[in-house]
């Protein structure tokens, strides 16, 4: 099975510094399934942006982009439910 790479934004890791340790871990968990799987059960494509994604970690919405030429999966944005669109 092909694994992606996952690389997460600097604005994405300011979010998640912000956060409580054990959210940070739940969240980088999160992140570190997307490489095996990047469109998890779900998951949701938002819309008006191309390749653009966001999974659920509790109150928490972890935005990312999936590309798929290259193998790769860029997280945009760590944010709590009411902020993050």
């Amino acid at each position: 099975m092909t694994e992606y790479n996952v690389l997460i934004t600097r604005p994405a890791r300011k979010d998640l510094e912000s956060f409580p340790a054990k959210t940070q871990d739940r969240i980088l968990g999160a992140i570190e399934d997307l490489r095996k799987n990047p469109r998890p059960r779900g998951c949701k494509k938002l819309q008006g942006r191309e390749n653009a994604y966001r999974i659920r970690v509790g109150i928490y919405r972890v935005i990312y982009e999936i590309h798929g030429k290259d193998l790769l999966v860029l997280v945009v944005r760590i944010r709590h439910r009411k902020g993050a669109y």
